[in-house]
């Protein structure tokens, strides 16, 4: 939960009262819930572009109440889902659009996401409980059919938990195994790319599973921290071969 300057308790919002805040500020206000962020790496998401705070005539930064927001959501998303930076930008670019008309009778707009059948409400048939996505919901999201989430669960691209639901991450790689889909990767392509984040997983495992079994909280804490960094390490790198490799050819 941020705080206010003045000490108060928001709901996750930096709510300042629309003043325009200093980056140590910010710093400030992100250190409660996000202890490792620092300086270098709130400059580094605004060169990303996942922020815009505005300039003084002498080039200071000012952060108003909604980029203190969007900052602790990119961490959020960056610390419960590893998900890499390009995915954040675009998934909260598309949840600040203009949501668009309903495509069909019968149908509504869910927030962050395209449209799904009613009745498939948070909570609903059409959801698990417990922070899962129900399987109706995960293909509206992904806009797929019953065939093609079958065909890719085959592949073991992704799959359900034992209480049925789907984890939020089985959104996001439902979305991009479908984009992939459009310019003609099939499931059997991206196996490949799935036994790969399999053994990057398997080093993260291996570097904090000492920390993990250790007798003190704090430390156990730090392993999943320390797990967290270096799955956005890994992610960082692979897309970093991967633009190499396309730009010098594979070797």
């Amino acid at each position: 939960m941020l705080r206010t300057p003045s000490g108060g308790a928001g709901t996750g919002t930096a709510a300042t009262g629309g003043g325009l805040m200093s980056i140590g500020t910010v710093l400030n206000l992100l250190r409660e819930e996000f202890p490792e962020v620092t300086v270098s790496k709130i400059r580094f998401l605004e060169a990303e572009g996942l922020v815009e705070p505005r300039r003084t005539p002498a080039g200071y930064r000012k952060f108003g109440p909604r980029d203190v927001e969007r900052l602790a959501r990119v961490l959020r998303m960056q610390r419960d889902h590893y998900l890499p930076l390009k995915v954040i930008r675009e998934h909260l670019d598309a949840q600040e659009r203009p949501p668009a008309a309903p495509t069909a009778p019968g149908t509504r707009q869910v927030p962050g996401g395209p449209s799904e059948a009613a009745g498939a409400a948070p909570g609903g048939p059409g959801t698990a409980r417990g922070g899962r996505v129900g399987r109706a919901e995960l293909l509206a999201a992904a806009g797929a059919d019953e065939a093609q989430l079958a065909e890719w669960e085959a592949y073991g691209l992704l799959g359900p938990a034992e209480d049925g639901g789907y984890a939020p991450e089985a959104v996001t790689v439902a979305k991009l195994v479908a984009g992939l889909g459009r310019f003609g990767l099939e499931p059997r392509h991206l196996r490949a790319m799935k036994a790969a984040a399999d053994r990057e997983a398997g080093l993260v495992e291996q570097v904090v599973a000492p920390l993990r079994r250790h007798r003190n909280p704090q430390t156990r804490a730090h392993a999943e921290a320390r797990a967290r960094e270096l799955a956005g390490l890994s992610a960082r790198l692979h897309a970093a071969l991967v633009e190499a490799a396309l730009r010098t050819g594979p070797r």
